[in-house]
């Protein structure tokens, strides 16, 4: 199996599904592909997928945390981002590696850890998603009780709530209640691969200081 794993080369942009493989051969295939890589994984009830995302794909993942770290940091709220930390639970059968994540409420709980475990540690508050060319395993956040996850595909993007262990679709995010997420971060995500990172961040920023002046937050 480890031979065969180390041998798969999965281009940009495609995924590759592995069916019947053990808990234990799905630690032993992240042991083999190691923590330095492009690809990301899935695993749910023996069936695993490694994809590997495209160069647009990995842009947008990047700057769309990295306003997100600048919201929080104006709003002077601690956070601790884990990028694509791979969150499994064995009891679940599941495991996944977001495209970022953050703990924010439950920042406290996870600070200086260098390795989590889901059966004793909380799941990440916010998980996010870029689709380019393949669709995130809901089911997986769900089950690994994500309490937010976003979805950002085509332009748009789209926040899930979990509310009685159930994904549902919301106009606004719990974690940024006060805030039009939903326009905001496609706005300045557009504005930073036209006129530059630097200057949208920027932009960003005085745009939240404005607002917490205005006493909005």
């Amino acid at each position: 199996m480890l031979l065969e794993i180390k041998k798969i080369t999965v281009p940009p942009g495609q995924k590759i599904l592995l069916h019947d493989i053990s808990w234990s051969d799905f630690e032993a295939i992240l042991e083999d592909l190691g923590e330095h890589r492009a690809s990301r994984i899935a695993y749910d009830n023996g069936i695993l997928e490694i994809m590997t995302p495209l160069p647009e794909h990995e842009v947008s993942k990047v700057l769309i945390g990295d306003l997100i770290k600048a919201l929080l940091e104006e709003l002077d709220i601690d956070f601790w981002s884990l990028g694509s930390t791979t969150f499994k639970n064995q009891l679940m059968a599941k495991g996944i590696e977001p495209d970022d994540c953050f703990y924010i409420k439950s920042e406290a709980a996870v600070r200086g850890k260098d390795r989590l475990d889901l059966t004793i540690d909380p799941p990440p508050d916010l998980a996010i998603e870029v689709e380019i060319t393949s669709r995130s395993n809901l089911n997986i956040y769900q089950a690994l009780k994500v309490t937010e996850l976003w979805r950002f595909e085509q332009g748009k993007l789209e926040i899930y709530i979990l509310q009685d262990d159930k994904y549902v679709k919301s106009p606004m995010s719990l974690i940024f209640a006060n805030l039009p997420v939903v326009a905001l971060i496609p706005e300045y995500l557009t504005q930073a691969k036209n006129i530059g990172r630097n200057k949208a961040m920027k932009a960003f920023r005085n745009w939240i200081r404005e607002q917490i002046n205005e006493e909005k937050f």
